[in-house]
């Protein structure tokens, strides 16, 4: 290993330093600071508020993180967006009426935007909803159908009591697009979502 003297001359300070170095000296490597993402809590606080499987109301929405990430995304996410446009059947369009049908057991049917969800997987995961960016307005509708509590497994009020039925909660897989803060990368995805589609009528064998 071989040593040299550095003569630094400070002219303005009138100052001469003798450094001794190390010409095989390398200096440490840099490592860029580990990115800490900002987790969501597992069960969000509005699932205090309800019995379902997703939130119509969050205080805790974290909607400055979702726009600020849309707008740096802007093209990509717009690209999924579409896509659930598309291919999901009434996702992000703007219905509000119910139209008038005849069902053979009771329910409650409505049309939401939820802000949270859990999906197929049993996670809490954000809904894009109710927010914009770049002029583009983010709203994503689901059409729920739930059976009455007094009808469920129950049979159906409207078929003769000679034939055996029943009320059955009939559910269908929803796909919305959600924000996911601990992507550092692209905080973006396309998810399922098990929702309540429809509350059947099961007719099994006649009797006399």
């Amino acid at each position: 290993m071989s040593l040299s003297y550095h003569f630094l001359i400070f002219v303005s300070l009138g100052v001469v330093a003798v450094v001794m170095g190390n010409n095989n000296y390398k200096p440490p490597a840099y490592h860029q600071p580990k990115y800490e993402p900002k987790y969501e809590p597992e069960i969000p606080a509005c699932s205090k508020n309800t019995t379902k499987n997703w939130c119509l109301e969050d205080s805790e929405y974290p909607a400055y993180e979702v726009v600020y990430e849309l707008d740096k995304h802007y093209e990509a996410v717009v690209a999924l967006y579409k896509n659930v446009v598309a291919e999901t059947a009434n996702s992000v369009d703007t219905l509000t009426k119910l139209v008038d049908e005849t069902y053979l057991c009771p329910s409650a049917t409505s049309y939401v935007q939820p802000l949270r969800a859990v999906n197929t997987k049993g996670k809490w995961r954000v809904i894009i909803n109710k927010v914009e960016s770049y002029g583009i307005k983010y709203d994503q509708h689901a059409r729920i159908e739930e059976c009455e509590a007094e009808a469920a497994g129950k049979a159906c009020p409207l078929v003769p009591t000679c034939y055996e039925s029943k009320c059955l909660q009939k559910s269908i897989y929803h796909r919305f697009l959600v924000y996911d803060p601990t992507d550092y990368y692209f905080p973006f995805a396309i998810e399922t979502f098990k929702l309540p589609a429809s509350c059947a009528c099961f007719v099994g064998a006649f009797s006399l």
